[in-house]
């Protein structure tokens, strides 16, 4: 049985970097080498050249392959790994330089049971102290107008003091913490927080 006769009407190939063109190009539509190998003279080109374009076209669906396979990866990553999480703002440390009188302020969320637990500690001046005072929302508020405001939580004066504060209920708290000298001690404190947001749920305590 004789070999099917091409197409003439049929795409053809680049004879420099094998994509397929249209049949009747005069020059590649792709990289504009000259005089695309036709569908009905793919069998009398030379040897190499037939084996160029069959590596190219390869080679290029290889490439195709690889990509579909890249993109079902990350796709499947993103997936299972499910939304990015972001860092609670009561999860936190640094050093902070406190002005005599005036305070830093650590706040967020913090839902009934959960816990945020942590330490401060003076570094300089040696033997210098902070004081913590954690207001609920409503309180902080009064707080900020200058009007007395009674703390869910408070550490006195201190160099250093360990951290554990329960919210009984879920709310906006405010984590303020104070140099408690005056103006007039131009006694800037340097001090060192962290605190870490701790989820009750599932737990029987403090674990």
């Amino acid at each position: 049985m004789s070999a099917p006769t091409p197409d003439p009407a049929a795409w053809g190939a680049c004879r420099f970097c094998g994509v397929a063109n249209p049949a009747g190009a005069r020059v590649c539509t792709i990289c504009g080498a000259a005089d695309p190998v036709g569908a009905a003279e793919m069998a009398t080109v030379p040897r190499a050249v037939r084996r160029r374009i069959q590596f190219t076209g390869g080679l290029r669906a290889l490439i195709v392959v690889a990509v579909v396979i890249g993109l079902a990866y990350t796709i499947t990553a993103a997936v299972w790994s499910g939304p990015p999480v972001a860092p609670d703002p009561l999860t936190t440390s640094g050093t902070y330089l406190l002005p005599p009188a005036q305070y830093v302020l650590i706040s967020g969320e913090v839902s009934g049971g959960d816990f945020v637990i942590g330490n401060f500690t003076t570094v300089h001046p040696a033997g210098t102290s902070v004081s913590l005072a954690v207001y609920n929302s409503s309180e902080w508020d009064r707080f900020q107008n200058g009007s007395p405001a009674t703390p869910a939580y408070s550490i006195g004066a201190n160099d250093s003091a360990r951290i554990v504060f329960t919210a009984a209920y879920t709310d906006n708290f405010y984590f303020v913490f104070t140099n408690p000298y005056p103006p007039t001690s131009g006694l800037n404190v340097t001090v060192y927080i962290a605190t870490e947001y701790e989820s009750n749920v599932g737990d029987d305590g403090f674990g």
